[in-house]
């Protein structure tokens, strides 16, 4: 699933080949689930012609800020990815779109091809990912419900404490809440808490202002460092995030990563004893309906 780095490598890279130059034509995929709110034919209109000028991201989000709005805007969900033809955008490989696939691929939902022969594609394999044509992205939703950029726009301790002591739910799942900090995903949530040396289930309104300043410090340090491998090409993996990746992965870790499992294993053993009550109590029912007294 994309995050942060992923969708700031996408930004990063549209930003370096596409600014200044002008969309001369545009196939927007006719599939209502991931292009909402226009038909494709509208939102094509709407981009031919245009100039891209910036490229923004907030989240996971990103969206091309054009000379004139309205603005095609990107909800990456679990599949999506911005390719450019003949340009890495990351330099590790990714399955959704291989090089000796059709162009533009089966699962483009946004495509353009730009003044000077560059062709841009937003493909989206799983079908979870939104394309969108706004006015004013960041003003509506999905966009305008999102908390601070953990890349863009870092907290100071006493804030981040300050938020904190009014949560009483695991920091984990906090972490993960795009309208408290957006950016961190599931990967990058797990790799900082270890780091910080915090359990996932601890409530975040019991940790003290020392531990609040290591779990920001290791989210800020997390975000850059797996910006920077992420364009380098290097394995995010959580050997990555202490001394420049040189630290190998320890039993610790491992059991840190067991105690985030222990709910849904529980969960799952409840689900079954209650589906077996259930059905033996139909049995028993069964049972009366066909011997009655």
């Amino acid at each position: 699933m994309p995050e942060l780095p992923e969708v700031e490598a996408a930004r990063r890279a549209i930003e370096e080949h596409c600014l200044g130059k002008k969309i001369v034509k545009s196939i927007i995929a006719d599939d209502s689930k991931v292009v909402d709110g226009v038909s494709h034919k509208d939102f094509e209109a709407s981009l031919n012609g245009k100039t891209i000028v910036a490229a923004h991201r907030k989240g996971k989000n990103m969206w091309l800020q054009l000379n004139s709005p309205p603005f095609p805007s990107f909800q990456f969900g679990m599949t999506g990815a911005i390719y450019i033809k003949g340009v890495a955008v990351t330099k590790y490989k990714r399955s959704s779109v291989k090089d000796t696939d059709e162009w533009p691929s089966k699962y483009s939902k946004f495509f353009v091809e730009l003044n000077d022969g560059l062709e841009v594609s937003f493909t989206d394999k799983r079908r979870f990912a939104r394309v969108r044509l706004l006015d004013n992205p960041v003003a509506v939703p999905p966009i305008s419900e999102l908390g601070p950029d953990a890349l863009l726009e870092p907290m100071a301790v006493d804030e981040f404490h300050k938020l904190l002591s009014k949560k009483n739910l695991g920091i984990k799942a906090l972490l993960l809440d795009q309208g408290f900090i957006s950016g961190i995903g599931n990967w990058v949530a797990d790799e900082v808490l270890y780091q910080a040396k915090i359990h996932p289930l601890q409530s975040a309104s019991s940790m003290s202002i020392e531990v609040c300043g290591t779990l920001l410090n290791c989210i800020n340090e997390g975000r850059k460092l797996s910006l920077s491998m992420l364009v380098a090409g290097r394995q995010l993996t959580c050997q990555n995030f202490k001394n420049s990746g040189e630290h190998k992965l320890q039993k610790k870790q491992v059991n840190h990563r067991k105690a985030q499992l222990k709910t849904p294993k529980i969960l799952k053993k409840v689900l079954v004893v209650m589906i077996m009550m259930m059905m033996n109590q139909k049995g028993r029912k069964m049972q009366k309906l066909e011997n009655p007294k």
